[in-house]
């Protein structure tokens, strides 16, 4: 399987956009993204002498508006590619899957950017990259210190957010055997120190119409495979204060059984982290278009998969892993949206598993009792929704 990756704000460098204006749309592209998210993109993306390229409120839209503008280069994914983006990166992902029109996600974008920036501006906070170490070590540090690990990026790294003075306790006091980076960001962001930001932005969303993701969209608020174009939305928000599980995000891939991933400009972080976290699984980082002869070579490797048999089936999928516990429906059994077929049952907590769309059940493909992987297929549902009411 082949997943296509959106990567985060501080994946941006000076002029890396330069180089994809000369191709067919996208500068027309990154134009209309900059219109609709209130920023110049063109000039912030392509000139290597901008200023403000690190600056929040300019790099969060720049960075969506890259992914958005160069994906269609790609040609057509196969069905059921799944998506992933980190942090910022999660709104190239949903834009992706078909959750959020493009317009819609990046004026979200431009909203968050400035949001967190102002957020930041009020509040004296930070990040630190934290390489290395017991990742228990490092949690206990991080905690002792005041801070919080704000992005649990995989493959032994780690990031540390909060008050300065707290950053300053933790670099006095380092976990065992990890080095610690400084990183140059304006405020300690997926914390609590975002919080006006986060409702600044869920003001703003309450406005959006979304749809369900046609790919399988893995979050990062726990690696979840989100199949509700509401839940996802709502998971956009609340990301603003919460910790990036990229990690979770990483072990979903692997369960799902992805050999494959490209990652989207400004790309090379997280093909690296997954090179690390996921040894043998292939990668291709779009750096300049030069790649674009492998990543779409890759994708013609793919595209061979005969996804017939499953058409017009609707599956269902854990959203989490666990034990999965079924509720007592039967194949033939009509379902209405929403309903509850089953439970995914972990050491922490459970999840309920229900159902999009409304159907009817045609065949259980796990069982009561049966270890389930995020995003494993649990069902398959014909949709006849016309007799299906609430």
């Amino acid at each position: 399987m082949l997943a296509l990756l959106a990567p985060g704000q501080g994946s941006q460098t000076p002029g890396f956009l330069a180089p994809w204006l000369d191709l067919p749309g996208v500068a027309d592209r990154v134009r209309w993204h900059g219109t609709v998210a209130g920023r110049d993109l063109l000039t912030a993306g392509a000139d290597p002498d901008f200023p403000d390229v690190v600056d929040t409120a300019v790099a969060q839209p720049l960075i969506v508006a890259a992914g958005l503008a160069t994906a269609p280069l790609l040609g057509d994914l196969p069905m059921g590619t799944p998506v992933a983006g980190h942090s910022v990166g999660e709104f190239t992902a949903a834009v992706l899957a078909g959750a959020l029109d493009p317009s819609a996600g990046l004026a979200l974008v431009g909203e968050r950017g400035r949001a967190m920036a102002e957020a930041s501006a009020r509040t004296d906070g930070g990040m630190t990259a934290i390489l290395g170490g017991d990742a228990d070590e490092v949690e206990r540090a991080v905690s002792a210190a005041g801070c919080v690990v704000a992005n649990h990026n995989g493959a032994g790294q780690a990031v540390a957010a909060g008050p300065r003075a707290a950053l300053e306790r933790l670099a006095a006091a380092p976990p065992a055997g990890a080095r610690l980076r400084p990183l140059s960001v304006a405020g300690a962001f997926h914390t609590e120190l975002m919080a006006a930001a986060q409702r600044v932005l869920a003001d703003v969303a309450a406005g959006v119409s979304a749809k369900d993701p046609r790919l399988p969209f893995v979050s990062n608020a726990d690696g979840a495979v989100v199949d509700r174009g509401s839940e996802l939305v709502a998971r956009l928000v609340a990301q603003v204060s919460r910790p990036v599980r990229w990690d979770s995000c990483m072990q979903t891939l692997g369960a799902m059984g992805v050999t494959a991933v490209i990652e989207l400009p400004p790309a090379g972080t997280l093909t690296g982290l997954v090179r690390r976290a996921l040894p043998g699984v292939r990668t291709v980082a779009l750096r300049g278009p030069d790649d674009l002869d492998e990543a779409r070579a890759l994708i013609a490797e793919f595209a061979h998969v005969d996804v017939s048999p499953l058409l017009p089936w609707r599956v269902l999928v854990a959203p989490v892993g666990g034990t999965f516990r079924a509720e007592p429906v039967v194949p033939g059994d009509k379902l209405p949206e929403g309903t509850e077929v089953g439970r995914v049952v972990s050491h922490r907590d459970e999840t309920a598993v229900r159902t999009a769309h409304g159907g009817v059940l045609v065949e259980w493909l796990a069982q009561d009792g049966d270890p389930v992987a995020p995003g494993q297929a649990l069902a398959r549902l014909h949709p006849e929704t016309a007799d299906v009411v609430a």
